[in-house]
């Protein structure tokens, strides 16, 4: 694996490259590969169930901390501390993403599953504005800063370990369990919101049941941590702490190195996470309050068509992950995004019916295009870094599109409606979203059945290693052919050139 070890920018020396072999093939067991794939997905999933659960709570937490005011600037309040989540990610990306390059991807994401389970529990405990007066509300938004800046080093990790634990021919089918965890838990979210709703009388909801999800995080976070401390570390990351003590290196690939040396990458991974963060906060999360607070349906509707929704969407993951596999992930995304563009406008037209059943039609088409997403961009972001940074370069760059685009996609959509007065303009912003992702997509590179940038080509058994060691091999010659092409084509631009040389020399009495 040294041999393909790509040296980033500041490294003091670049390692002797040698051709590969089939001993430098990754061999994945497929028990550590289903364990590794069923605790990520498990953790992620204990992760967005507490970011679901205050979504999908967010009109009765702004009535219990924010009282007295209409219930649009409640709305608009209860979502300004969901947004404040995503204003703490990037603190959270910049710490948390370069201590997973140092320190380990395991340890980090243990550590961010602690955090983010302690503080849900905690929202759970605060008292309301009637007891305590505007340190509720304070007190909300500083543990909604701990949510986010756990987030900030959760999801970006949770990728990088599940990518890096891939074999090459699998990976995207392998990463789109992350996303399978987290729509569990959004189900989880949705359902447990919908009963208290549903099962318990106004005056007890908005006094003490709207504590009962957030207290679940402690337990849930229990189980989600004993599950991820039993995970193993990943092959790349292993070799890449082999590789500092063979060379008595040690890393500091800080900020300043991952900005100036990959600049181009951190820019498609921000514009990928752009159009994936604001889709999927605006189907997931403002959709039920779109249809209760906008549309004017009952409140329970919304989140019981949502998680049913989410549900056929949990299902259609695991295949749109091996279509990834196997037609590319730049064809599955380019799809997502014209869908968004196309349907955006006939979806939350189709909101506005008395009939439940297109309102359902409406909300699927919008989670179908969503799959295109959520079953692609974990296999798609950590291909474009190496992994001396990758677990920081895609936390960080995730969580600036995340906290621009996504966590204030709710908060938007609520001001353009409540100022403008038209329903229409979230699905224009949806529209404007889709059209940048399908301009990155369109320059950023397949990675499909790939190694991973500066790793050596994984598999699950030794016939496979020999066909994918084939493969790499295949992919170096058309490289090889390509520079050729390209060292042709300037020779003859050279030749051409001495050729106008010459004839200009002989044009000039004094110019041998």
């Amino acid at each position: 694996m040294a041999a393909t070890t790509t040296d980033t920018p500041g490294s003091k020396k670049k390692r002797k490259r040698r051709a590969l072999t089939l001993s430098d093939v990754t061999l994945v067991k497929k028990s550590t590969l289903k364990r590794t794939a069923l605790g990520t997905a498990m953790g992620n999933g204990m992760e967005w169930f507490d970011m679901g659960v205050y979504a999908y709570l967010a009109s009765i937490i702004g009535v219990v901390f924010f009282p007295g005011s209409s219930p649009g600037v409640q709305m608009m309040a209860s979502f300004g501390a969901f947004t404040a989540a995503f204003l703490a990610r990037p603190i959270g990306a910049l710490v948390l993403g370069p201590l997973g390059d140092k320190l380990g991807r395991k340890n980090v994401l243990t550590f961010t599953m602690i955090l983010m389970s302690a503080s849900s529990f905690c929202i759970g405990l605060i008292p309301s504005y009637d007891t305590i007066g505007v340190w509720a509300p304070i007190l909300l938004l500083c543990l909604r800063l701990l949510q986010g800046f756990s987030t900030g080093g959760e999801y970006g990790g949770a990728m990088t370990f599940l990518s890096e634990h891939a074999p090459d021919r699998m990976r995207g089918f392998l990463t789109s369990w992350l996303e399978f965890g987290t729509f569990v838990g959004y189900i989880a979210a949705a359902l447990i919101a919908t009963l208290v709703q549903q099962l318990l009388s106004e005056a007890d909801l908005y006094s003490w049941g709207w504590r009962i999800p957030f207290f679940m995080a402690g337990p849930l976070g229990l189980i989600g941590l004993y599950v991820r401390m039993r995970l193993d570390e990943t092959p790349a990351f292993e070799q890449l702490e082999n590789d500092k003590e063979e060379e008595q290196e040690s890393s500091n690939q800080g900020l300043t190195t991952m900005v100036s040396g990959h600049w181009r990458p951190l820019l498609l991974s921000t514009g990928l996470g752009l159009v994936y963060m604001a889709t999927n906060y605006m189907v997931l999360a403002y959709m039920p309050t779109y249809l209760s607070s906008v549309v004017g349906h009952s409140a329970s509707h919304g989140l019981w068509l949502l998680i049913a929704v989410m549900a056929i969407m949990l299902v259609i993951q695991p295949f749109m992950g091996m279509a990834t596999d196997r037609f590319g992930r730049r064809p599955v995304i380019f799809t997502g995004c014209l869908g968004f563009f196309i349907f955006a406008i006939p979806a939350f037209t189709m909101m506005h019916s008395d009939s439940l059943l297109i309102i359902f039609a409406g909300l699927m088409i919008m989670g179908a295009f969503q799959t295109c997403f959520t079953s692609s961009m974990a296999a798609t972001m950590p291909a474009l870094f190496p992994a001396a940074i990758r677990y920081g370069a895609i936390a960080v760059t995730l969580s600036v599109s995340g906290s621009l685009f996504g966590g204030t996609t709710p908060l938007l959509s609520t001001w353009l409606v409540e100022t403008f007065g038209n329903d229409m303009l979230p699905a224009y912003y949806t529209m404007l979203t889709a059209i940048i992702g399908m301009v990155v997509i369109l320059i950023t590179a397949e990675s499909a059945r790939k190694p991973l940038m500066g790793s050596a080509p994984a598999a699950l058994n030794k016939e496979e290693a020999r066909e994918v060691l084939a493969e790499h091999h295949d992919d170096i010659e058309s490289q090889i052919d390509d520079i050729e092409s390209q060292i042709d084509d300037i020779d003859e631009q050279m030749d051409a050139l001495a050729s106008q040389r010459q004839e200009l020399v002989e044009q000039h009495p004094r110019i041998d």
